[in-house]
This record gives C-alpha cells, sequence and structure tokens, in this order.
C-alpha cells in the first residue's frame, strides 16, 4: 500500500522548511531566529502529514464509518515534533535537513512547545489513546478546549509552590489548523418560555440566552507507520460580538471589550478554582462550553451524509473520559428533541445508545455534583431535561423494584438536601450504554461498592478496561537506547505490537545483557542528574538509588508517605552516623491544585527537607531530596528512563488504575506499591517475586474503618514513627517556624488519619529495607528490572484500545488508501 511518507527525502524537507520561512515568516536564514527555524521544520514534518489528513477525512465521510468521539477536558500530548517525526518516519533524515538551517536536531526539539492542554493522568491517558486509536487505522476523533494559558507553570518562592501563566502560544503553535468556517454559537442564561411551534404547538423554548462563540482548531494525530491521520479538535471561546467601537469611542473603554473579555475566559485556563461562586459558574460554563460544541459537530457531520437520525447510534460513539463532558448527554437530547424534533422516547433511545462512559475515581470529592440553582441559571433548559429524564428514570426503577426508597434515593440524578443537585456520576451511568473502570480492582469497587444501585438495576452495564500507556513515546522516544538493546535481542515486531516484547525475558539472566542494561540505566541517571543540578542547585550522585515519585500532588497519593520514611532515615543516620543504607535519591515532581492547600504544605515540607539534608554532613553521600518544578510530559521523558525505584504508593482502593507505573515498570523501574489500582495487574503480569507491594489492602482498611480507626496507636507502639511525627510537628527542618507544618501533623493524629499513612507506615519501611537488600546485588536487581520490561507488553495502550473496540465501541479498523494505491 502506497504511504504518505514515500519519498521523502532531506532535500524535501529542507526545501519545505525553507518554503515556509520565507512565506509563513517572512524571513530568510540569515534573518531567522531558533525559534523562526523550530515552527518551519514543524510545518514542513506537518506537510508530510498533509495527504494523510485529507485522505484520512475523506475516506471516514465516503465510506460513512462508525466513528468514536472521545470527549476529555485533557489531552497533556507533550511536545508533538520528535514523536510527529517518528510517525511519520523520517527522524533518521531530519539531523540531515537541518545541517543548512545551522541548528542541530537536539537543539530544535529543546524548543518545541509543550501544549498547555492538561494536567495530570486523565489527559495523558487521553493522549495516549488518541495515539493509539491513529495507529491502529480506527476512525476517531479527539474533542476538547484550547486552553489559552493550559494549568499553570509551577515555581517554587522559598519552598512554596507558585502559579504562573503558562503561555504556551504566546509564539505560536505550528501544529493546529483554525477552521473558522464551523465556527458554532454556544447560549448560556436566559429562560425557558411556553411558545407556539409550528407543527408542535406549544413547547418549551429557551430564549433571551447570551451568546458567544467556540471557534475550532484542529491537531492532526499521525498513526504510526500508517496513512491513517486522525483529528483532535479543540475549542477556543470568543464574543459573538466582539470589540464594541460605539462604546469604546464614548469613552467606556473597559465596557468596551467587557463581553470579549467575558467569553475569551471561558478557554483561558484548565480547571478555573471553583472556591468562589464565580469560579464555579466559569467551570460549569467551560464544561458545557466542550459538550455543546462537540456534541453538534458530531451532529453536523453526521448529517452531511443522513436525512434522519434513525442511524446516528450506529455511525457514532461518544465516550465520555470521566464526567467533566456529561452535559453532552443532555445537549444531545436538546438537539434531537428541540432542534430536531424528535419524541422524546426515541431522542433518549439514540441518546442512551450513543454515550459510554469512563469513571476513573472512587473519591466522594471528585465525583462532580452541581447545584441545582447554578444549572438553572446557566443552563434552564438542560435542567429541565435533566428533571425529566429523572422523573422518566425514577418511574421506571419504582415500577421493577416498588417501595425501594434506598434504591430510588442513591439512583436519582438528582440529590435531595438543603441544596439540591445534580450528580453527574449518575446522570452518565443513566444515559450511557456501557459505564467502565479503568483497572480491575477499581471496576470491581466500582461496580459493587460506589455504584451498586446501578449494578442491580443495569446488570451487564458495567465493565473494565484497565488502562494502557504508548510505548512508541515512553519507550521508542523516552529510552531509545534500551530500545536498540531489546531489537538487538528480539528484533523489530515488537514495535508495532508490544505483547511481542516478552521474548526480551529471555535475557534477563544474560550477563552482558544485565551490564549494558544498567550502563544505559546508568546514563540515563547521569543526564537526569544535569538536569537536577540546572533545576535546583542540588548535586546528586547517578550511583545512588533513583527513588522516584512523579505525579499529581493530593493526599491520597500519599507524597507526604514517602517524605515521613525519608525523615525516618534521617532521623537514624542522625542518632548513628554509621548507619549503613543503600544511598538514594529521592525525586518528587508533582503539582498541586492552586487551592489545596494541605498538598501545598506537602510541597513546602518536601522542599525544606531538601535544604537541609542535602546540606548535611552526616548523610552527605547516602540521601538526597529533589522536587523538580513544573512537571511535565517532557520532563516525565527525562526522569522515568533513570528511575530506579516507581512509588505507587497511594491509599489502597483509591488509586483507580495510575499509568505512570506502567511507563516506570516499562523502562525498567521497580515499583513499590499498594494493593491498589493496576498496580496489581502489573503484580500479576511480572510475578509479585519482581515487585514491592506493602501495606494494608482495601479489605484490610475496610475492617480498620469498621472497627473504628485510631491512628494514635500506632504512634504509641513505635517510636520511630513517634519521632518522625514531631519532627514534622516542630518542624526541625527550620526551627524559626516551628508551627509551619501543624496542619500535616493535625491531619495525620488528631483529624483521623483519612489516608491512612499511620497504619502503613511500619511495612513501608520494612519494604524499603527490602529494596536496599536487593540493591546491594546488582546482578539480581538487573534480572529483575529487565523482567519487568519484558513482561509490560499486555500494559500497551493499543490493548487497551483493542478492549474498547471489542466490549464497548464495536468499532473496526479503516485503513487509510492514497491516491494510486
Amino acid at each position: 500500500m502506497k504511504h504518505f511518507k514515500d519519498g521523502i527525502t532531506a532535500e524535501k524537507l529542507l526545501d519545505r522548511s525553507l518554503f515556509h520561512m520565507r512565506y509563513s515568516r517572512g524571513k530568510d536564514m540569515a534573518a531567522a531566529t531558533t525559534f523562526d527555524k523550530m515552527l518551519c521544520f514543524s510545518h514542513a514534518v506537518r506537510d508530510m502529514a498533509v495527504d494523510g489528513f485529507i485522505a484520512t477525512q475523506k475516506q471516514y465521510f465516503e465510506q460513512d464509518v462508525r466513528r468514536i468521539n472521545y470527549l476529555s477536558m485533557e489531552y497533556l500530548i507533550g511536545k508533538m515534533l520528535e514523536n510527529n517525526m517518528y510517525a511519520v518516519g523520517i527522524e533518521g533524515i531530519a539531523a540531515e535537513a537541518l545541517k543548512f538551517m545551522d541548528i542541530t536536531l537536539e537543539e530544535l526539539l529543546e524548543l518545541d512547545v509543550e501544549a498547555g492542554l492538561g494536567n495530570g493522568g486523565l489527559g495523558r491517558l487521553a493522549a495516549c489513546y488518541l495515539d493509539s486509536l491513529a495507529t491502529m487505522e480506527l476512525p476517531a476523533y479527539g474533542y476538547g478546549i484550547r486552553y489559552e494559558h493550559g494549568i499553570f507553570r509551577q515555581e517554587f518562592n522559598n519552598g512554596w509552590q507558585c502559579e504562573r501563566p503558562d503561555d504556551w502560544l504566546a509564539l505560536g503553535y505550528p501544529w493546529e489548523m483554525i477552521r473558522p468556517e464551523y465556527t458554532l454559537p454556544v447560549c448560556v442564561y436566559g429562560e425557558v418560555l411556553k411558545s407556539f411551534v409550528p407543527g408542535q404547538g406549544e413547547k418549551d423554548v429557551w430564549q433571551n440566552f447570551q451568546v458567544f462563540e467556540a471557534v475550532p482548531y484542529d491537531l492532526p494525530i499521525i498513526g504510526y507507520g500508517v496513512n491513517t491521520v486522525n483529528m483532535l479538535r479543540l475549542w477556543k471561546s470568543q464574543a459573538a460580538g466582539g470589540f464594541r467601537l460605539d462604546v469604546f469611542n464614548q469613552g467606556d473603554y473597559v465596557r468596551a471589550v467587557e463581553e470579549k473579555n467575558w467569553a475569551e475566559n471561558v478557554s483561558k485556563v484548565l480547571y478555573p478554582s471553583d472556591y468562589t461562586y464565580a469560579g464555579k459558574e466559569l467551570r460549569l460554563i467551560q464544561e458545557y462550553f466542550l459538550a455543546s460544541c462537540s456534541v453538534r459537530d458530531i451532529v453536523r457531520r453526521y448529517k452531511k451524509n443522513h436525512r434522519d437520525f434513525n442511524q446516528f447510534a450506529e455511525k457514532n460513539v461518544i465516550q465520555l473520559n470521566d464526567t467533566h463532558p456529561t452535559l453532552a448527554i443532555p445537549e444531545l437530547m436538546r438537539v434531537l428533541h428541540d432542534e430536531e424534533r424528535i419524541p422524546w422516547n426515541k431522542a433518549w433511545e439514540i441518546t442512551t445508545n450513543t454515550f459510554c462512559y469512563t469513571n476513573h475515581t472512587l473519591l466522594a470529592e471528585a465525583l462532580e455534583k452541581w447545584s441545582v440553582d447554578l444549572i438553572q441559571r446557566v443552563l434552564p433548559r438542560h435542567m429541565q431535561i435533566i428533571f425529566e429524564m429523572n422523573h422518566r428514570f425514577l418511574q421506571k426503577v419504582e415500577v421493577s423494584h416498588p417501595g425501594d426508597g434506598e434504591l430510588l434515593r442513591n439512583a436519582s440524578i438528582v440529590e435531595e438536601g438543603p441544596q439540591k443537585q445534580i450528580c453527574m456520576a449518575n446522570l452518565s451511568v443513566v444515559g450511557s450504554s456501557k459505564v467502565n473502570g479503568v483497572s480491575a480492582l477499581h471496576s470491581e469497587l466500582l461496580r459493587t461498592s460506589t455504584m451498586p444501585q446501578f449494578d442491580k438495576l443495569y446488570p451487564g452495564k458495567f465493565c473494565n478496561v484497565t488502562n494502557g500507556i504508548t510505548h512508541r513515546r515512553w519507550l521508542l522516544k523516552a529510552n531509545p537506547e534500551l530500545t536498540e538493546l531489546i531489537a538487538d535481542k528480539i528484533g523489530t515486531a515488537w514495535k508495532r505490537d508490544l505483547s511481542l516484547i516478552k521474548a526480551f525475558e529471555e535475557s534477563s539472566a544474560n550477563e552482558a545483557v544485565q551490564k549494558r542494561f544498567m550502563e544505559i540505566k546508568h546514563e540515563k541517571k547521569t543526564k537526569l542528574c544535569d538536569i537536577i543540578s540546572d533545576l535546583t542547585g542540588h548535586i546528586v550522585s547517578p550511583d545512588s538509588i533513583f527513588d522516584v515519585q512523579i505525579k499529581r500532588l493530593h493526599m491520597y497519593k500519599r507524597q507526604l508517605l514517602k517524605a515521613m520514611h525519608i525523615i525516618y532515615l534521617y532521623n537514624k543516620i542522625k542518632e548513628n552516623p554509621k548507619t549503613k543504607i543503600q544511598p538514594r535519591t529521592f525525586i518528587f515532581a508533582a503539582k498541586a491544585a492552586p487551592a489545596y492547600l494541605i498538598a501545598k504544605s506537602v510541597i513546602k515540607l518536601i522542599n525544606t527537607m531538601a535544604d537541609v539534608i542535602n546540606n548535611d554532613v552526616d548523610v552527605a553521600g547516602r540521601l538526597k531530596v529533589v522536587f523538580l518544578p513544573d512537571y511535565n510530559v517532557s520532563l516525565a521523558e527525562k526522569i522515568i528512563p533513570a528511575a530506579d525505584i516507581s512509588e505507587q504508593i497511594s491509599t489502597a482502593g483509591l488509586e483507580a488504575s495510575g499509568t505512570g507505573n506502567m511507563k516506570l515498570s516499562l523502562n525498567g523501574a521497580l515499583t513499590v506499591g499498594t494493593w491498589d489500582g493496576a498496580n496489581i495487574e502489573i503484580a500479576q503480569h511480572v510475578g509479585e517475586e519482581n515487585i514491592f507491594i506493602f501495606g494494608n489492602r482495601t479489605e484490610d482498611l475496610d475492617e480498620l474503618r469498621r472497627k473504628g480507626y485510631n491512628p494514635l496507636s500506632y504512634v504509641e507502639k513505635s517510636k520511630d514513627l513517634r519521632k518522625v511525627l514531631e519532627a514534622i510537628r516542630d518542624n526541625i527542618f527550620d526551627p524559626t517556624q516551628p508551627d509551619l507544618f501543624k496542619d500535616l501533623y493535625n491531619d495525620l493524629t488528631d483529624h483521623g488519619d483519612y489516608y491512612f499513612y499511620l497504619a502503613d507506615f511500619a511495612d513501608y519501611v520494612k519494604c524499603n529495607e527490602l529494596v536496599d537488600a536487593l540493591y546491594s546485588t546488582p546482578a539480581k536487581w538487573a534480572e529483575k528490572a529487565i523482567l519487568n520490561v519484558a513482561r509490560m507488553g499486555w500494559f500497551s495502550s493499543d490493548r487497551s484500545i483493542q478492549d474498547y473496540c471489542d466490549t464497548i465501541w464495536h468499532l473496526e479498523p479503516s485503513p487509510i488508501k492514497l491516491n494510486g494505491d
């Protein structure tokens, strides 16, 4: 089959780069900046995929294929230039093409822009899935928001997290293509009035609303080694009227741009703080903005091939990536019932057969709820539709389970109380044909503990699809040296099908392979040492164990437990300077939500510890602590290949899955983790003897809760734990501020230790002693690390997507043919 990369040479790549320098940037090479060169080279790479992009969209339309429409608030796609070079297959000629431009490939890649479209695992998972969908030649569209400032850029000021705007779009973004012809109006506020509708009689009609606009920007998602180039469509908000010249000329300069500023705020930042009423309102509008634009774009595309909606659910799946896009359900009902005049029952049948919902959390605080009053104010027609959906749903429940008031209350979309709320997870379940969790344990707990009422009402609706990662970014791109070692031993077929990497297992005991594996790890650690020095000023040794915890900062993820372990080791050495331990460098990277104050205290604690421990001669050469600022995909690509230990220590039963654990294991880090999320399945695949599991399991914690958990009982039994807590309480790392971390101490003691730090502490210490013992025997360590790499094939996002296709989406590949095939 003809491939769009056929015939691409270094000369052609250079010609396209120079073309864009002259005709896109209006410069010659003498005037070009390094950023100009990066933009023009990126445009040239994008040009190479344009034929595939056009052919993909054309074939999907002409063949009227069934498509998956993936709705997500986040897409943590990282830098795209190197990724797209690999996908197109031109990484081998790029350096040659750049010689004339007087810049190296390494310099160019450093300038590439990291898109500010996500924050954590939710967005990275979405990015991995888009990669797999394109590579597996599956008809797919991603929908998201084009955030002007992303989440935030993290800096540290005296150890405290400070948030700065992420101006990632300031100098231009070469991968996006604006589509103003598909701009859509978005309506909010207003009222619902009875009006006469021709042919329908008197109907509820949404009127007097405020209108702003959504402008789409398309990003090509290039499949690896195939012609498929799918699309991620991102929406930017703008005022419908724009600049008010009449008001400006009257001298009211603020009011002249008031509407413009208000509209643009909708896509200004990811997750605006919801600690104020205005913040809650903006976040609700933001979620509706994504839902409304995406649904109506899907409907627009469908109507190009169809005169009625009888096949809408056959041709479209809409996957809700968590509850943020859930307003898409009442929005589709509004479009079908109000605009397309489809009777309610038929519209509801179409809607429920179209949507599927992925749940990503069991945390009660993370299961979104919106006040009825707020939805009524912002989206009055949708509030009516949700009430009607709930009324009809509860009528059916009453018929199927008469007299079961508790079931009615728990299943209701509307939560009664002093302030009525809409439960978005309940709405997602009621309005979807399938609901999945993201690891075996999570899916089981979702079905039996979090939402047993729906499992009772909808037997068979719940299923599991364990998360996965794209090895193309997280091994082939992030660790080419390890990739080469694997290919030398087992060939290259595994690059296309990660399940074939299992053949590398046969080399786990090979001394030469072990030696090269550990050399690669040391090389990666040495490079990371330079990055650590540049970012923090701390000097660390690549000969130490690199103990890594990199993930969103949350109390249930228990970065504080790692900090407690460090304090324990520090105390031991201070008490007896001759204490023998394996030298360790503890590497943290994480962002805390701006309003999550206790999480920000954890960051401050770790940075305060680092300043003292890293300069204490008693522990020199044995303990180092670093917290790397502004964690993102690019930094993860540097940390993960260098990690020896992967910290996955969440409270059992609270981590839905995790994907960082998979990336780290794939690169040969050994997991220290609880029996939680995907850790369980990793243990099952790599072997429990090749992973360090500690702590209470979900059933143990349930029993502790039932009996009445008393964290202070653990303090009474452990002198070491007591000293750790006293160090936090009294802030031994900065005696000038003795009360600085009292909130952390109180959270662990007087406030009940909600996340069971103290219950797991002793076992965590013992587990880390096993880590030390194993690391002292390099051959055994290398063997286990290689076995981790070789047994991670099942955790490919390709496998996850195939599971979705088989059990939820019922989607078939559509290989793209170019002209001439």
